[in-house]
């Protein structure tokens, strides 16, 4: 009998649950077929946790999501939620199970589908083909360093102080993922950094070189972060696998995500150390945010959702096979010209949320039947 995974899904707030609502019909399919075989354990994250515990996450979620073999989460926030205190707002849950699952690698690809290049705000011929992964370290640097707060600076007011640390160990974990996963792409890892004016970004740099003598087969580049921020909107498809430090990738994974036509077609996936066993702790998660302003209205695009549970599929469950039916599935229905809202051109014909997902579902099963 084929192995059980143990899946936690939080769906979190605005549409997160509409978007991990089709990724549920398509693990229950998968269930229903024999394909594969999971357990799914259903809780609360960020916005959903405050209203029902006080906390945006619990300590029992906390030790469902170490017990997992994969988190799923749709996404946190909302201007409900702005007023309550800064340590206990939506978005600290989502800091708080990044750092207590040790989640230090957030993967974090820009493909553009051949069907999608027209939705790009750029010229075809300049993203046509594009497919780079940002590698983001995830739980280091200004986000978590200290000192940090807001404290009184006399006459001058008040002083907003945060600090950006990273240690060798920090930089060289997280350069190991880059260089493996270029490995499996097209051998190449840009190291993008602030080393002319940051001492952290300095000592990023001679980690980075220090550790492409274990990896001699991929070629390594250094570029500044400005200079990153303008050549992705030049030329982007000069880049392979991207690597950087956690403010950085934050902004430029958010740039990247625009050259496809919408954050609503972005995975992302983060991972934690493997142990002894060679299990690693990890959650799978669309790049977008949880967008009040259309939640419960069956407008928000599932496909971010939907290729995030793929990317659990490559990477944590070892089901490469299924994961490349999931995003053919996915290619296929683009092809295919549905589209929802977000990336529809204007006056083309639009479908819902559940429409869109149950096309992928449609798909999938014509996909499988042919392969078996």
């Amino acid at each position: 009998m084929s192995k059980t995974f143990n899946i936690l899904m939080v769906p979190g707030d605005g549409i997160g649950p509409e978007v991990m609502g089709e990724v549920a019909k398509i693990i229950d399919w998968l269930n229903e077929t024999g394909a594969a075989r999971f357990h799914v354990n259903h809780d609360l994250i960020g916005g959903a946790s405050i209203d029902a515990h006080g906390v945006p996450l619990t300590d029992e979620v906390l030790k469902a999501a170490r017990a997992a073999d994969a988190v799923l989460l749709g996404a946190v926030g909302g201007p409900k939620w702005d007023k309550v205190a800064y340590d206990v707002r939506p978005e600290a849950g989502l800091l708080k199970i990044r750092k207590e699952l040790g989640l230090f690698a957030n993967l974090r690809p820009a493909l553009v589908f051949d069907a999608l290049v027209s939705a790009s705000s750029l010229k075809e011929e300049i993203v046509r083909g594009l497919d780079i992964l940002i590698v983001r370290e995830l739980t280091g640097g200004i986000y978590f360093g200290e000192p940090r707060g807001i404290s009184d600076a006399g006459a001058d007011g008040q002083r907003g102080i945060d600090t950006q640390v990273y240690t060798s160990r920090e930089i060289e974990r997280i350069g190991r993922v880059a260089f493996d996963m270029a490995r499996a792409r097209g051998r190449r890892v840009c190291s993008v950094d602030k080393a002319n004016v940051m001492a952290s970004g300095r000592l990023w740099r001679a980690e980075m070189e220090k550790l492409h003598g274990e990896f001699k087969d991929i070629e390594l580049s250094h570029m500044f972060v400005d200079n990153c921020a303008m050549q992705l909107v030049r030329n982007p498809k000069q880049f392979d696998v991207i690597v950087t430090d956690n403010l950085f990738g934050d902004i430029l994974s958010d740039e990247a995500s625009m050259l496809t036509g919408s954050l609503g077609m972005l995975p992302s996936a983060s991972l934690g150390a493997a142990d002894a066993a060679g299990k690693r702790p990890a959650l799978y998660e669309p790049v977008h945010g949880s967008a009040p302003d259309i939640a419960g209205m069956g407008k928000a695009n599932p496909l971010a959702a939907i290729l995030s549970f793929a990317m659990c599929l490559r990477y944590s469950l070892e089901l490469p096979a299924l994961a490349d039916r999931i995003e053919s599935a996915v290619q296929d229905v683009l092809s295919a010209g549905i589209r929802t809202g977000d990336i529809a051109a204007p006056g083309e014909k639009t479908v819902s949320t559940t429409a869109m997902g149950q096309a992928v579902l449609d798909r999938l099963g014509k996909l499988m039947d042919k392969a078996a």
